[in-house]
């Protein structure tokens, strides 16, 4: 207790003055004062002096007064949960010191009284007066952080509201940004992050931060950044990555920099801004293994590296070359090289008797164990039925397999060669080859397909795939020509490449072509210039659609035009308008359908909740029959929720009320969605929904539930759904689409045995892959309509999804890229954005050596001092240095 800073001998002459306010409140004040302890009746009485000496005529007097006043304010401690005594006992004086603050004249002693006020304001002022603030700015110009956190926390709150009024009537701000500049650098000393991030983003000027940062708060204030841009309305959001981008800049931190530049508007200024801004020739290799994982198109030019060699060694990596020998380093390791059949996926062995040997359509059997293998054996290079060594007596040779399809299953079969060796462009080509000299046009068409899906997302200085594919986009056959536009939108997706904008676009606008042409050419456009905002190809498939003809508009296949379109503006929001106004001239029957697809492309993964309400609103109206907008609307819903964890939980819950009271068709949609809600991610909840309605009465809707518990399951290998789907085989035994369609489930749980994802998200769902989502989307449209898509003769539409296919592997590589082995610890991700002090990323993990595999929601750090990575989030391809400073023991 500091001790009393007055004369004592005037004390009791003075203190037979201040019963007045406390008689006026009669017994229940001297029943307080009896609840007191000695020490807090003397503090409460020495204050109330103070009060009094602070209202003398004598300045001397009150400049005491004030003096300790302040002591005891600043020197209480409180308990985060009590008032501070001071606060507590000045309180009913409030109102007094307030009215005589007013007759004092201006004086030091004045901004002395206001700081008091200011301070006793905290508890004191009524709501939304902001009278701490108001006395803050007529107080003297001291150090407000003596104060304490929680009043400089108060102080922030009320800055905010106020900003907000004076932009609103025009005031001058300066008083209040010379405070904002204070408080920040109060936060930023006290490790509040947060908070301060938040107070610039309230008075709208987060360039203030990165004065503030330094080296210890840096990555604290740019992981609440990057978090928050999440929740954050455009264009704060793109504000917020920019100022991250900044800081991560300025501090040398060039990995997390260019993490941010590729989720930026214009990435290709930023990426390049990141390359030249170091001569470190490792750390330029690393940011390509980044560059390569999220697909994007890119030249390595003179100004990122001079030297020739240099130059290629890097386009190599972005070109993703090294994707294929790194993915089967890893199968090496886990030991799953081994080829697997479709039998020893379906295991039939494990179900009850029935089932097993169902004398069904063997074509279409034949044609599901195609897709199941390519699945499976993707990207392993071998297999059982494709490329097992064609010996005369063994009838396993790939030509036989060929031929057990029927016209268009050849075409997958053919395509699905292109699957087994995906990413293995010089082995896959000299495989494919020989089915492009077939008479039969259903498997030349098919391995055009082929060749584009070996090439997928590996890109080569000298274009082999566009180079084989042009020559067969004008043919006569329209399976042959399809084959080739498909085989070109895969291969080259994301990649903008001009020469097909000119082929494609030409296939578009001629009158003559077929319609199923027309709508692959539409699609491959819409996966090569993915997010592109393209003006003329969207031009084109605008005037594509409006000159079809009535029939023309009813087919189903025509659906997949507006998904096209929208795929030019995925992800890209605003962009999207112009366009969605022309779509609303068109013909009824396709104009509503465009316009939700549109809208949903535009936002996904953007988490915009003000489109999700708009989309629920579609899907509450109870429309007639024949109605197909609100399937596109249902889906948009989990497209743009996906982009955080609770909106994604929330979406569930959603799409759970539209189980109950939507209309069929939306029903039909559910399933899909919660599938890329949860995609390669199966949560449990879902896995339980999803497998309810895989018993669902309406066909539609069990198909869609049985396909989706492939999706949530994807490359997982997971053990409870791949028991629902031996279940589910038996129980549709005679059900040839369902049955396909548990096959097709069956295929994807396996995919690559387990070694694959499907998910668009990477670097900690940090970074969402634009042809990623492209294919996904794709694909979930098509199964919209599955009778006539993927039941059809469309089947090969699934192949699209391999945009999507990644290794879910850690690999970390040495400085010569050669694989090395190095102890990690994987386990659960852990949100620490805000958190306080340095808390753990992981939880609940394990020890293994590289190469690993990560399953969704896990993460992992090195478990060893002796390596530095250059990267902090730990996927794909990580490039390791050795430590200077590590000893062995």
């Amino acid at each position: 207790m500091a001790p009393p800073e007055h004369p004592t001998p005037a004390a009791p002459s003075e203190h037979s003055q201040p019963p007045p306010p406390a008689a006026a409140k009669g017994k229940g004040k001297k029943k307080d004062d009896d609840d007191l302890s000695e020490e807090d009746l003397a503090l409460k009485e020495q204050l109330e002096l103070y009060v009094l000496r602070a209202q003398d005529a004598d300045p001397g007097v009150q400049k005491l007064a004030l003096e300790s006043m302040r002591q005891e304010i600043r020197s209480a401690t409180s308990s985060m949960t009590s008032v501070p005594k001071p606060l507590k006992f000045l309180r009913p004086h409030y109102g007094t010191l307030k009215s005589y603050f007013e007759t004092m004249p201006e004086s030091e002693l004045k901004k002395y009284m206001a700081d008091i006020l200011s301070v006793l304001a905290l508890t004191m002022s009524v709501e939304g007066e902001r009278e701490s603030l108001k006395y803050r700015l007529l107080g003297s110009e001291g150090d407000i952080g003596s104060w304490g956190h929680e009043y400089v926390r108060n102080l922030a709150g009320e800055i905010a509201q106020e900003f907000q009024k004076r932009q609103d009537d025009d005031l001058p701000i300066d008083a209040l940004m010379e405070l904002v500049q204070q408080i920040i650098s109060f936060h930023m000393k006290h490790n509040a992050e947060p908070e301060a991030v938040d107070l610039l983003m309230e008075v709208e000027d987060l360039d203030l931060l990165v004065e503030h940062v330094d080296t210890t708060n840096y990555k604290r204030a740019c992981l609440y950044l990057t978090s928050s841009s999440k929740y954050l309305p455009a264009p704060d959001d793109m504000l917020a990555l920019d100022i991250a981008y900044t800081i991560y800049m300025k501090f040398g931190d060039l990995a997390s920099a260019l993490r941010i530049a590729l989720q930026l508007e214009k990435p290709m200024q930023y990426v390049k801004q990141v390359y030249t801004s170091t001569d470190d020739f490792m750390l330029k290799k690393q940011f390509s293994y980044i560059i390569a994982r999220h697909g994007l198109a890119m030249e390595i030019d003179d100004e990122i590296a001079a030297d020739d060699n240099d130059k290629e060694i890097l386009q190599e990596i972005v070109n993703n070359t090294k994707l294929s020998e790194g993915y089967l380093t890893l199968a090496r390791d886990i030991e799953v090289m081994e080829p697997k059949s479709p039998e020893d996926i379906y295991k039939v062995h494990l179900i009850d008797g029935r089932g097993a040997s169902s004398s069904l359509d063997s074509a279409r059997q034949n044609l599901a164990a195609t897709f199941v293998n390519a699945f499976v054996n993707a990207g392993f290079g071998q297999d059982k039925l494709m490329t097992a060594p064609s010996d005369s007596s063994s009838s396993g040779s790939s030509g036989n397999w060929l031929f057990k399809n029927k016209e268009h299953g050849k075409a997958s079969a053919a395509a699905s060669l292109g699957m087994i060796l995906l990413w293995d462009t010089d082995s896959g080509l000299a495989q494919l080859d020989k089915y492009l000299h077939s008479n039969d046009t259903h498997v030349v068409a098919g391995a055009l397909l082929g060749i584009g899906i070996v090439t997928c997302g590996v890109k080569n200085d000298c274009d082999p795939a566009l180079a084989i594919l042009m020559e067969y986009i004008g043919k006569e056959d329209s399976n042959i020509r399809i084959g080739a536009i498909l085989g070109l939108g895969i291969a080259y997706a994301g990649s903008q490449k001009e020469e097909l904008k000119m082929h494609l676009s030409a296939v578009l606008g001629d009158s003559q072509s077929p319609l199923e042409v027309l709508v692959f050419s539409a699609i491959a456009l819409g996966l090569v210039f993915v997010g592109s905002c393209n003006e003329e190809i969207a031009q084109s498939i605008i005037f594509a659609l409006m000159e079809r003809s009535e029939a023309e508009l009813a087919e189903p296949i025509i659906r997949l035009l507006p998904v096209a379109l929208g795929l030019l503006y995925l992800g890209k929001q605003e962009s999207v308008e112009a366009t969605a106004e022309v779509s609303k001239t068109f013909d009824e029957k396709i104009g509503k359908y465009c316009d939700v697809t549109l809208m949903s492309l535009a936002y996904a993964g953007t988490g915009n909740v003000l489109k999700i309400q708009k989309l629920l609103g579609i899907c509450s109206q109870h429309l007639e029959k024949g109605e197909t907008h609100q399937g596109p609307a249902v889906l948009g819903i989990a497209l743009i929720a996906m982009a955080e964890e609770l909106g994604a939980e929330m979406a569930v819950r959603s799409l759970e009320r539209l189980l109950q009271y939507g209309e069929q068709n939306i029903r039909r949609a559910v399933p899909l969605a919660l599938g890329i809600l949860c995609i390669s991610n199966p949560k449990v909840n879902v896995m339980d929904t999803l497998s309810r309605l895989s018993h669902d009465a309406d066909a539609d809707v069990s198909m869609a539930a049985i396909i989706s518990l492939g999706l949530i399951g994807a490359g997982t290998n997971n053990a409870r759904i791949a028991g629902m789907l031996r279940n589910l085989s038996s129980y549709y035994y005679k059900e040839a689409a369902h049955l396909f369609c548990v096959r097709i489930a069956q295929g994807l749980v396996h995919l690559g045995k387990g070694l694959l994802t499907l998910s668009p998200y990477h670097s900690d769902r940090f970074l969402l892959s634009p042809m990623a989502l492209g294919g996904l989307v794709t694909v979930l449209h098509a199964c919209l309509d599955m009778k006539s898509t993927i039941l059809g003769k469309y089947h090969y539409i699934l192949y699209i999804i391999v945009l999507a296919m990644q290794p879910r592997m850690l690999l970390t590589v040495d400085e010569d890229l050669k694989p090395l082995s190095v102890p990690v610890r994987v386990g659960q991700a852990v949100d620490v954005v805000g958190q306080a002090g340095r808390p753990k990323t992981i939880t609940g993990f394990q020890t293994h050596s590289t190469p690993v595999l990560l399953a969704a929601g896990e993460r992992a750090e090195l478990a060893t001092e002796k390596y530095i990575p250059l990267t902090p989030v730990l996927e794909g391809f990580v490039i390791l240095k050795k430590n200077p400073e590590y000893h062995e023991e």
